[in-house]
C-alpha cells in the first residue's frame, strides 16, 4: 500500500504529517523510523523533564504523554478499520486529554515505559495486516479515510512531536 496523496481518504491538517514519512509503505515506515523515534524518545534527558518552553505550554513528560495517548487512539481507529468494521469514529480533544492525563505525577522514566509498550505494540500490528486491509476505509471524525492513511498520519504524528521537542525544548 502506496504513501496517500492527493487529498484522498484524509482531510488537509493530516497531510502535515502523511508529509513528514518518506516511506513508500507501512513495512517501510517501521524499518525506516521505529528505531530512530524510540532512541529519541529514550534519550530525552531527566533533567528536562517538567521543562515547558513557554509558560502554558506542555512539559516533556506532558508532550510523551500525549504521543502515547494519540498512537493508542490512531492503532484502535486503524484496528477497526482494517478489520472493516464501519461504526463511525469520533474525534479526540488532546488538550482535554493532557488536563487529566496527569503527566506530572509520573516518572519520565515510567512514560518511556509505557511510551516503549505502545510503540513496540503498534508496530507489530502495523507488520500483521495485508495489503488488502490496509486499503479498508472507515469514518473518523466524519471523513473517510483508509488504515494505511492512519499509520502515516501516526508516524508523522510521532515525527512532528520529535521535531518540536529538538527545536524547542531541547
Amino acid at each position: 500500500m502506496a504513501k496517500p496523496t492527493g487529498g484522498k481518504f484524509y482531510v488537509p491538517y493530516q497531510e502535515t504529517y502523511i508529509n513528514k514519512v518518506n516511506s513508500d509503505t507501512v513495512t517501510d515506515i517501521v524499518k525506516d523510523y521505529s528505531a530512530q523515534i524510540a532512541t529519541f524518545y529514550n534519550a530525552l534527558p531527566e533533567a528536562k523533564a517538567d521543562y515547558a518552553y513557554a509558560p502554558g505550554k506542555w512539559t516533556i513528560k506532558d508532550v510523551i504523554q500525549h504521543v502515547v495517548d494519540a498512537e493508542r487512539i490512531f492503532a484502535y481507529r486503524l484496528l477497526r478499520i482494517a478489520r472493516k468494521d464501519k461504526t463511525p469514529l469520533p474525534g479526540f480533544e488532546e488538550n482535554d486529554y493532557a488536563v487529566t492525563a496527569g503527566a506530572s505525577a509520573r516518572t519520565l522514566s515510567s512514560l518511556k515505559e509505557e511510551f516503549n509498550a505502545v510503540r513496540t505494540s503498534t508496530d507489530l500490528l502495523l507488520l500483521s495486516l495485508t495489503e488488502a486491509q490496509l486499503d479498508c476505509t472507515g469514518f473518523t471524525s466524519g471523513v473517510e479515510v483508509t488504515a494505511n492513511t492512519i499509520a502515516y498520519v501516526l508516524y508523522g504524528h510521532l515525527l512532528h512531536h520529535k521535531e518540536i521537542l529538538e527545536q524547542r525544548y531541547l
